[in-house]
């Protein structure tokens, strides 16, 4: 088995082996992981955070051993806490790194930090300060960065920040934590899920305080929430049919 740790600010995941294929999700700076498989100029991985798998460019990540992933996966996280910040090797050439970078990894590839950081204290009051820093970040399919985002990299990154995991993808989330029966039970911070007309679960959103929900539509906004689903006051109309709300913590 093989390891690596994503030495550049910001890596596609890809669904196959190719540049043209779709991303799925994103490396920030500092991610690490197992490789599973080598084709050609592509690594498979699986992703130590959430067990999410994909396909990689060889040439945009740094090869480790064993013992220093298992050294970084037994350690408390610690991640960059500002939009945008940046990073010195050891030649003093910068590198930029976005929100939620895993300061961790600094030390096996060499790097030095001087910025804002946070260790991810387990805090559910702060789950919506935090979204709020990725207010007007433009949506983007596979996107977990305040430069793009999707609905469920909203959720995971917020609660990862504040020291909680959640799956990747909406319908993996949708199985973690407690369903609620009445929207008057949830608190902020809670996630509200919402599926298409198959019944599939498609988005999700952090309940805020007064019946509001920050959630990816376009981009991370703030709109009403009632029984029926997503109301945007801008359209006049409903945009998401609930199906649950979930108490993670």
């Amino acid at each position: 088995m093989q390891y690596g740790i994503c030495n550049l600010s910001i890596v596609p995941v890809r669904i196959q082996p190719a540049d043209a294929s779709e991303m799925v999700t994103q490396l920030l700076y500092g991610e690490y992981f197992k490789v599973l498989e080598e084709r050609g100029k592509w690594s498979r991985i699986r992703i130590a955070f959430d067990s999410y798998e994909g396909w990689i460019d060889n040439r945009q990540y740094f090869k480790v051993e064993e013992a220093v992933y298992f050294d970084l996966s037994y350690e408390e996280r610690k991640y960059s806490a500002d939009l945008i910040e940046f990073l010195t090797d050891e030649t003093q050439g910068l590198t930029t790194i976005p929100l939620g970078s895993v300061l961790n990894s600094n030390e096996p590839l060499k790097n030095t930090f001087d910025g804002s950081s946070i260790s991810g204290v387990k805090e559910k009051t702060n789950l919506v300060n935090t979204a709020l820093l990725y207010l007007n970040a433009p949506y983007m399919w596979g996107g977990k960065t305040p430069f793009g985002i999707d609905c469920s990299g909203l959720t995971q990154m917020v609660y990862m920040l504040n020291g909680y995991s959640l799956l990747r993808d909406a319908s993996q989330q949708a199985t973690q934590g407690e369903a609620l029966s009445f929207i008057e039970e949830s608190e902020p911070g809670d996630l509200a899920f919402f599926d298409n007309a198959e019944g599939k679960i498609t988005h999700v959103g952090i309940i805020m305080q007064d019946n509001y929900i920050i959630h990816v539509n376009g981009k991370v906004r703030i709109d009403r929430i009632d029984h029926s689903g997503i109301f945007n006051t801008e359209l006049k109309r409903h945009t998401h049919q609930l199906r649950v709300i979930k108490k993670i913590i």
